[in-house]
C-alpha cells in the first residue's frame, strides 16, 4: 500500500507525456544536418539490402549482424534492383568528407552513401531511427547529411590495473561503434600487470600478468594497506588481440595499443629485473599510485622494447603506437651511475633530456617501421620528439604548447575526460571511485579546441579522448556504470560542432532514447539525475516542480517530507505543487525506475 503523506497536502496536476517519448529522430551524436520528411519506410523480412561496391557489401554484412542481434532476422543482400530496398553505396563518395555520409529515407526506400566508414556510420544512424511497433519496423522519412567535427574520437580502457575478458571488450566496441567513436586506446601494461602475450618473453605472461593481492577500499582508507589475499590478473593471447583488432576494424574502430615506458614498468621488472636500475627485488604491486621504478636506458632495454614492439606491430596494423611516457619518477636515474654516464655520453643536460632521448630512440624505431608515436604530455619534458602526437591529460596546457609548436594533439584533460571520476558528490550513493567529480554536463560541454589557439593552430587538435582508468573498477557491471552515459556525451564532443551542441536538447531528446536502447542491449549504465524545473506557483509560498527523467518511458517516485523515496511512495504524474511552507525548507527526494525495472540511486534536491 502506498504511503500517503497527508501532512504536506500535495496538489498534483494532470498527467503529461514526457517530451522525449515523441522524438522520432533522436540520433546520437547529433547529425550536422537533419531534415524531417513526410511518411516512413517499413522494413520487413522481405526487404533487401542492395550493396553497390565491394566495401558496401562488407557494411551490408555488418547491417545484417546488427539486425540479427536486435531483431532476430537478417535481410537478403544483392547488388541489383534498388526499389523498396536499403541501398548502401560506396561508389559515389568523392564529394563527401572522410567518414561523412548521406542518409535518405522515403516511403520507397532507404539510401546511404559515402566512403566505407561513412556508410557504416550511416547504418548506425539508421539503426537509431528504427521504430518498433509489434512485429513492424518503420523508419521516419528523413534526409541527413553528416560528417565528424574531429578526426580522432577515442576511448581508453586500462586493463593493466584490472583485466577484462574479450567478450566485455567486444561489448564496449559495439557501443563505441553506435556512437561513432573510432579509436580504442588499449592500455595494456602498467605497474600492476602486463596483459599481452609476447612470444619472445614468456615471463611477461607467467609472472608480469599476475599479482598476489590487491588493496581493499580506497587508497587512503587504511594505513597500512589491507589486502584481499586473492591472486588476480590475466592476459590476452596474440590470437585474442588479433580477434579484437578485427572486430574493431569491422566497426570502423582503430585499436591503439599502449606499452608503457620508461615508467609504469614494475610488472616487467619483476620478471626481468636486469632492465631496471638495480633497485630490486621487484614484485607486481597490488596497490596504486606512481611507483619509483623505471627502465634503465641501456642497450639491453632498447633491445627488449624493440623486440616487444615488433611483436606488437605484427598484431596491431594501425598507424599509432602509444608508449605512455607519463609519470616517470627520475630519482632512479639521478642515483644511477650508468644513467648519468648515458647523460654525459649523449651530451644531455639532465634527466628530463634523458627521457626525451629515450622516447626519441623508440620513436625512430617506430617511424622506421611505418608507425607514429603517441605519448602522454610528459613527453614534452626535455624537448618534444619530431613527429610525436601529444595526448594532453594534465589539463590543456601541454596540448596547447604542442599545437603551438605544430605537433598533433589529442585533448584528454582529467577535469573533463577522466570517466573513472565520481559521477556525484555524494559518496554514500556512488560506488568507490579514484576521486574527482565529473558529472555528465561537464563532459558534454567540453570544447577540445582551446580559444587561445589560432585557427591554424587548432587544426593540430586531431581529436578528443575519454579515459577509463580501472584502479577501482574490477567488474564488467561497474565498468559500464562508469562509462555510460558519459561516453555518450563524449560522442557529441568529438562529432558535433560546438556551435551545434546544446546540453538541454541532448539530455531531453537524444540521451533518453539512447539509454533506453542501451538497456535493451543488456548494457549497464548509471541512471542519471532527472531534469528538475522549480518555479514559483501563483500562490505565494508554494513551488511548482516538474521532473523529466533522462531514460525514456521511466517512472519517478518521490517524497518532499524528508522520507526516503522508493517504489511505494508518490508516483510522479506530470508536475508537483508544494504546500504552504511558512518558510520551512523542503527536500525533494526521488528515484527513477526504468522500463526494465532498473532502479536509480536516490537523488535529493533542496527546494528553496
Amino acid at each position: 500500500m502506498k504511503r500517503i503523506y497527508l501532512v504536506i497536502c500535495l496538489v498534483l496536476s494532470g498527467s503529461i507525456a514526457f517530451a522525449q517519448q515523441t522524438n522520432d529522430a533522436a540520433i546520437v551524436p547529433k547529425p550536422a544536418l537533419l531534415e524531417k520528411g513526410i511518411g516512413s519506410f517499413t522494413i520487413s523480412k522481405h526487404t533487401n539490402i542492395v550493396a553497390k561496391g565491394a566495401e558496401a557489401m562488407k557494411v551490408a554484412g555488418m547491417l545484417n549482424y546488427f539486425f540479427q542481434k536486435k531483431y532476430g532476422f537478417t535481410l537478403g543482400i544483392n547488388n541489383g534492383v534498388a526499389t523498396g530496398a536499403i541501398t548502401l553505396n560506396t561508389l559515389s563518395a568523392e564529394k563527401l568528407p572522410h567518414e561523412g555520409y548521406e542518409l535518405n529515407v522515403t516511403n520507397n526506400g532507404i539510401k546511404i552513401s559515402g566512403e566505407p566508414g561513412g556508410v557504416f556510420y550511416g547504418v548506425q544512424s539508421l539503426l537509431q531511427l528504427i521504430h518498433v511497433s509489434g512485429n513492424q519496423l518503420s523508419v521516419p522519412a528523413v534526409n541527413i547529411k553528416d560528417q565528424p567535427n574531429l578526426a580522432y574520437r577515442g576511448l581508453m580502457l586500462d586493463v593493466g590495473r584490472h583485466f577484462f575478458e574479450v567478450g566485455e571488450i567486444k561489448k564496449i566496441l559495439d557501443v563505441m561503434a553506435s556512437l561513432k567513436l573510432n579509436r580504442f586506446h588499449w592500455h595494456l601494461t602498467d605497474d600492476q600487470g602486463w596483459r599481452l602475450e609476447i612470444k619472445k618473453y614468456p615471463k611477461l605472461t607467467t609472472i608480469s600478468a599476475w599479482r598476489d593481492s590487491t588493496i581493499i577500499g580506497g587508497y587512503g582508507d587504511f594505513k597500512p594497506f589491507i589486502y584481499d589475499g586473492k591472486r588476480s590478473g590475466g592476459f590476452y593471447t596474440q590470437d585474442q588481440a588479433r580477434e579484437i583488432v578485427k572486430y574493431a576494424a569491422e566497426r570502423n574502430i582503430e585499436v591503439i595499443p599502449e606499452i608503457e615506458m620508461p615508467g609504469h614498468s614494475t610488472a616487467v621488472l619483476t620478471a626481468y629485473p636486469e632492465l631496471g636500475n638495480g633497485t630490486g627485488p621487484y614484485t607486481v604491486p597490488g596497490y596504486w599510485g606512481v611507483h619509483n621504478t623505471i627502465y634503465n636506458p641501456g642497450e639491453p632495454t632498447f633491445k627488449f622494447l624493440e623486440d616487444v614492439l615488433t611483436e606488437v606491430m605484427a598484431i596491431f596494423p594501425g598507424k599509432y603506437i602509444h608508449i605512455g611516457g607519463d609519470e616517470v619518477p627520475k630519482d632512479e636515474w639521478k642515483n644511477s651511475a650508468f644513467a648519468q654516464q648515458v647523460i654525459h655520453d649523449n651530451h644531455l643536460k639532465d634527466e628530463n633530456e634523458l627521457q626525451s632521448w629515450f622516447i626519441g630512440r623508440i620513436e625512430k624505431f617506430l617511424n622506421k617501421n611505418g608507425r607514429n608515436l603517441i605519448g602522454w604530455d610528459e613527453i614534452l619534458e626535455g624537448g618534444l620528439t619530431a613527429n610525436a602526437t601529444v595526448m594532453s591529460w594534465r589539463g590543456e596546457e601541454g596540448g596547447i604548447q604542442a599545437a603551438q609548436q605544430g605537433h598533433n594533439v589529442i585533448m584528454s584533460p582529467g577535469s573533463n575526460m577522466y570517466v573513472d571520476h565520481a559521477q556525484a558528490k555524494d559518496g554514500k550513493t556512488e560506488p568507490l571511485a579514484i576521486g574527482g567529480f565529473l558529472p555528465l554536463d561537464v563532459v558534454y560541454n567540453y570544447n577540445p579546441l582551446p580559444a587561445v589557439l589560432t585557427p591554424d593552430q587548432q587544426k593540430h587538435i586531431s581529436g578528443v579522448q575519454a579515459n577509463m582508468w580501472t584502479e577501482y573498477v574490477a567488474t564488467n557491471n561497474k565498468l559500464e556504470y562508469m562509462l555510460f552515459p558519459r561516453a555518450i556525451a563524449l560522442a557529441e564532443v568529438g562529432w558535433t560542432k560546438p556551435a551545434d551542441k546544446d546540453y538541454e536538447s541532448f539530455s531531453k531528446n537524444r540521451l533518453p532514447v539512447f539509454l533506453k536502447n542501451l538497456e535493451k542491449s543488456g548494457v549497464n549504465y548509471r541512471i542519471p539525475e532527472a531534469d528538475i524545473k522549480i518555479s514559483d506557483d501563483t500562490q505565494i509560498g508554494r513551488k511548482k516542480i516538474t521532473i523529466t527523467p533522462l531514460v525514456a518511458d521511466s517512472k519517478v517516485y518521490y517524497t518532499i517530507d524528508g522520507h526516503k523515496a522508493d517504489n511505494t511512495t508518490n508516483l510522479y504524474d506530470g508536475s508537483i505543487t508544494t504546500p504552504f511552507t511558512n518558510g520551512r525548507p523542503l527536500t525533494l527526494k526521488y528515484i527513477i525506475v526504468t522500463p526494465a525495472n532498473r532502479v536509480s540511486n536516490e537523488f535529493s534536491v533542496d527546494l528553496k
